[in-house]
Order: C-alpha cells, then sequence, then structure tokens
C-alpha cells in the first residue's frame, strides 16, 4: 500500500498521465511501494522533485519501421526506444523484438533499467527499446532487412556517448550483427554502438553467458552471507531457454545443483537427471527449434515434456524466473511455497508480480529481485563499452572476475528479515 502522500501524489499523476500503460503503472507502483521508508528519511528528495523526475522518460520516440518480406510485400511494425535516464551516464538498455512489445512495456522495463544499471556502479543510464516485430518464423533475409530498418531510423537517435542499446528478447548475435552493420553504413564509423557484439567486431568474451552466470553469482553469494550455504546439493527450476536460462543452468550446475527444467512458449522439459545443457543450445542455439525436441534425444524413460504448461508446479530448493516479465502469478508462487521453494533469484526482467513476490515474502521464501540479480549482462555490456573505447579486447577470466565484483559488492545480499 502507497501510504507516504508524497509517493502516493506522484503516484496518482502517472496513472493520470498513463494510465493506458498497465506495465508501467506496475512498474512504478513495485518500486515507490520499497521507497517509503526512505523518503520519509529524506524529506529534501520531495522538494527536489525527484520521483515526478524518475518516472517521466527524458525521450520517447516511437517510429515506424517499413521492410520487405521474401515474397517481395511491404510489411510494417512499430518500433520503440525510451531514453529514460541519462543522470550518470549514455542511455543503456536492451532491444526487445516481441509482439508484445508496445510503449508500455518498454517503459516498464526502461525504468528498472534505471535502477539496475545504477546499482552495477558503472557510469550508465537507463534506457530501453524494441519493436513488435516477431523474427520467428522469418528468415535470415527477412530479419536482416527487418534489423535494417529498424536501424535506419534508430541511428539518429544513438550514438556511444548518447544511448548504447543491447539485446533482449529474440536480439542476439545475429540480430546484433544485422543493426551494428547498417549503422556503420549510415554513420560511416566504427564505434561501441552497440553492445552484444560478435568477437570479430568489437564485441566482448563472457557477454552471451553474462546475465545467466551472474544470476547464479549472486544467489550463491546470497546462500553463503545469508545461510552459510551454496548451491551444493540443490534442486533448481529454471523458466526459459534463451541466454539467461541456459547459460544459469549452466553456471547452476558448475557450482553442484542439479536444473531440472527449461522451458520456450510451448511448454516445459523436466529432468530429473538434470538438464543437459548441451542439448538446449544446440535445439535453441544452433537449430532454433522448439524444446519439444529435447526429450526425443534424451531418455524417453525419464524426460518429460509438459505441453502448454508453466514450470513452478515442480518441486525445487531454488526457482528462477529466466523467461519475461510477470510470468509468475500468485498461483504459481503458492505452488513454489507448497513444494519446498527457499529462494527465488529473478532472472528476467520484472518477472514474479507485485501480488506473487508479497506471497513468497510472507512465506519465508527469500526473494532476490532483477534490479540486483540479473545485472551481470549489463555489467558486462559496460565492460564491452570500456573496451570499445580503449580498442582492448580482455580475456574471459577478466570479464568474469570484474562483473563479478559489480554484481556482488555494490548488490551484496543483506540479512532478511
Amino acid at each position: 500500500m502507497l501510504t507516504d502522500e508524497y509517493i502516493k501524489r506522484v503516484y496518482d499523476q502517472v496513472v493520470a498521465r498513463d494510465g493506458d500503460q498497465p506495465e508501467f503503472l506496475q512498474a512504478v507502483r513495485e518500486v515507490f511501494e520499497t521507497l517509503q521508508p526512505v523518503v520519509e528519511k529524506h524529506p529534501e528528495y520531495e522538494k527536489a522533485g525527484v520521483l515526478e523526475r524518475i518516472v517521466e522518460p527524458e525521450r520517447t520516440i516511437k517510429f515506424r519501421v517499413a521492410w520487405v518480406d521474401d515474397e517481395g510485400k511491404v510489411q510494417v511494425n512499430r518500433g520503440y526506444r525510451i531514453q529514460f535516464n541519462s543522470a550518470i551516464g549514455p542511455y543503456k538498455g536492451g532491444l526487445r523484438f516481441h509482439p508484445t512489445v508496445t510503449e508500455s512495456v518498454v517503459k516498464f522495463l526502461g525504468f528498472e533499467q534505471i535502477l539496475k544499471n545504477s546499482l552495477t556502479t558503472l557510469p550508465m543510464g537507463g534506457g530501453k527499446g524494441g519493436s513488435d516485430f516477431n523474427p520467428k518464423g522469418k528468415s535470415d533475409a527477412e530479419v536482416m532487412r527487418f534489423c535494417q530498418a529498424f536501424m535506419t531510423e534508430l541511428s539518429r537517435h544513438i550514438g556511444q556517448f548518447t544511448d548504447v542499446p543491447a539485446g533482449d528478447i529474440n536480439v542476439g548475435g545475429r540480430e546484433i550483427g544485422y543493426l551494428f552493420g547498417q549503422y556503420k553504413r549510415i554513420r560511416d564509423e566504427y564505434s561501441g554502438v552497440l553492445t552484444g557484439k560478435g568477437l570479430e567486431f568489437g564485441g566482448s568474451l563472457a557477454r552471451t553467458e553474462a546475465t545467466g552466470y551472474g544470476v547464479c553469482y549472486y544467489t550463491q553469494e546470497a546462500l553463503r552471507v545469508l545461510r552459510n550455504d551454496s548451491f551444493e546439493g540443490k534442486t533448481v527450476v529454471i523458466s526459459g531457454s534463451g541466454n539467461v536460462a541456459t547459460y544459469a543452468a549452466q553456471k547452476a550446475e558448475q557450482l553442484g545443483a542439479k536444473v531440472v527444467t527449461v522451458s520456450d512458449s510451448n511448454g516445459y522439459i523436466y529432468d530429473p537427471n538434470g538438464i543437459n545443457v548441451e542439448v538446449v543450445k544446440q535445439i535453441k542455439e544452433v537449430e532454433r527449434g522448439r524444446l519439444s525436441e529435447y526429450a526425443k534425444r534424451c531418455d524417453h524413460k525419464t524426460v518429460e515434456y509438459h505441453e502448454g504448461a508453466g514450470v513452478w508446479v515442480t518441486p525445487c530448493d531454488i526457482a528462477m524466473p529466466c523467461a519475461t516479465q510477470n510470468e509468475v502469478h500468485i498461483e504459481d508462487a503458492k505452488n513454489l511455497v507448497a513444494n519446498g521453494c527457499k529462494i527465488l533469484t529473478e532472472g528476467a526482467n520484472m518477472p514474479t508480480t507485485l501480488e506473487a513476490t508479497q506471497y513468497l515474502q510472507q512465506n519465508g521464501v527469500a526473494f532476490f529481485p532483477g534490479k540486483a540479480a540479473n545485472a551481470g549482462g549489463v555489467a558486462t555490456s559496460g565492460l564491452e563499452m570500456s573496451q570499445n573505447s580503449e580498442r582492448l579486447s580482455w580475456t574471459f577470466e577478466e570479464v568474469d572476475d570484474l562483473s563479478l565484483i559489480h554484481i556482488s559488492e555494490p548488490t551484496r545480499p543483506r540479512l532478511i528479515s
């Protein structure tokens, strides 16, 4: 509940202005509820209008993306870039290509990005962008033409000292390559304007693994600090099968846990012997296929494929939602508690609804929000920016060690009451 008068007044202003943007309102309310003790201690924030400024993007860019499919037909999508806050550095945040992308979703993600980026202690502001374009089922040539059309418009708004986008859902190495190539062609410059690039043209080692690894590093540190414990012997349930989920599963297994689920939009795999990450990578990264193929390549007597279902009915010690926003609802939280879950670490951006978060915390589940727990990706993006500026390429170990510092130290878990 919003009890502080200043916070309530600002939130009401946001509702009056953006009442048609439910995802953004959700993000603002969640942050505001947790900020109440801070605002009460610092009345000068109201005088300075801090909250009014932080909830209003510095710039909202919305544009048409017209591209030609393989049949020669013109298709039209919407593109977005929300440059939310540049108080401590250039705007930084991913691009998402998905049919669910709207201005509300992009603002929802961009608002969280401000806080996440600042927690890394690196000089990066917050931003987010994307399009309602769906690359699934499209040929490589169609994806390339879309990316080129998207960047033709976006290029006038970004730059290595202004706004540095990265990847997000459905924007991986292929898409970043197409986007970077078009930016270079239009602007006639070779600069660190995008992160998540290929190693051949300025990318950083460990960037692909960074977010998933960071989720596990944070959880490992939390287990050590709060409970003198570790991943060893724990059962982990993970949703998603993109970079975050895949490399969270890989690192959790390296740390001694057994990961028993991964999922995609069609259903989920349950493997009681532990998910074979290499099989998942082959299906999702190389073949761009569906997880239903996993069961065909493993022991049918133990592997189960659950079509159209979610993973949160699976008993576990640790849950890691790594798919998308608002994927853990109140019923999922009840299932997790009933099945013995002790820790939930957010790998995706705000994947847990506020109602579910409150239920988990009220029932003794340690909850680690994505603003801190999944910051490994953006921390490593910041390191990629540094490498680009210095015209250097660091080793995997150097990047991994530096990203661990920026994940663990500023956001070190404290004792939870």
